[in-house]
């Protein structure tokens, strides 16, 4: 498959999902607490989606080749949960932390992001955890303008979480995104500078890199020998982990970030100088 350049006007209508999608994120936020349980979680955000966005949950019925049904409007990896954990009846406990990956369809467009929540404290370790992999992310984004290869992303995201003794997931990757939730090219969060497809304005793709507090390997979720349930995947080694996305456009001088919001955590520092948008870096008024 191709990658689909985007029109001016096809731009338009994916900032708006990206900022929809920011939006429930943002809503989600105060709820995210002790003693609230992550089905509570989806249906809030479902109901924000449908009642208040007039959006469509992209996650509730999606069903690749292979996969069964997921049954969720978004997805909630809690602790060891790599990716596509499935809401559920437990409640959440002071110190966890949970990514909440959220995409919805506005007007035939998708809209794809995900944030860390931690509940209450967390530990030293967990919150270095999710703020070296939210700078992991950024120090891809940085690195976005027309020109460069996608292997120069996935180069910076891997150096910067190995440096800081954390290790990256390879068997998922960040991917192109429009009319379509998952499009060409694969956005790879580890390889060598200098490879893979080289950027052109009008791309647009996710950069998610899921970073693990141990070793990278990770399996399917089977714990006390319950049946998979075809999506959650899990550390190896147990070890916590952690993602952050965000859905990126090539520009003609480097790049914006689709999905922001008034509640959006600001980039990093290093960020400013590099060769973002002004929307890439919207105030968290």
């Amino acid at each position: 498959m191709a990658i689909s350049i985007k029109s001016a006007a096809e731009i338009e209508g994916m900032r708006q999902a990206g900022r929809l999608a920011s939006e429930v994120l943002d809503m989600l936020e105060p709820h995210m607490r002790a003693g609230v349980t992550t089905l509570e979680i989806d249906r809030l955000a479902h109901e924000h989606m449908v009642k208040v966005q007039g959006s469509v949950p992209a996650t509730l019925g999606y069903q690749p080749q292979g996969y069964p049904a997921y049954p969720a409007s978004l997805c909630s990896s809690l602790n060891d949960v790599v990716c596509h954990g499935i809401p559920d009846s437990r409640p959440l406990k002071n110190g966890d932390i949970v990514n909440i990956d959220v995409t919805v369809i506005k007007d035939g467009w998708h809209g794809d992001n995900s944030r860390m929540y931690i509940v209450g404290e967390g530990s030293i370790a967990a919150r270095r955890l999710c703020q070296v992999t939210f700078e992991a992310m950024w120090k891809g984004i940085v690195k976005v303008r027309p020109g460069v290869r996608l292997g120069d992303i996935g180069h910076a995201i891997q150096s910067f979480a190995e440096n800081a003794g954390f290790s990256v997931v390879r068997e998922f990757c960040g991917h192109g995104v429009g009319a379509r939730f998952h499009e060409e090219p694969q956005v790879l969060h580890y390889g060598r500078p200098g490879t893979l497809e080289e950027l052109v304005p009008g791309m647009i793709f996710t950069i998610e890199p899921m970073i693990n507090a141990g070793r990278r390997e990770i399996k399917e979720d089977r714990r006390g020998n319950r049946p998979y349930d075809g999506w959650t995947i899990v550390t190896r080694d147990r070890s916590l982990s952690a993602q952050w996305e965000h859905t990126v456009l090539v520009t003609e001088t480097g790049y914006e970030v689709l999905t922001v919001s008034a509640g959006s955590p600001p980039a990093p520092a290093f960020a400013h100088a590099g060769y973002g948008q002004a929307a890439a870096l919207a105030p968290t008024t």
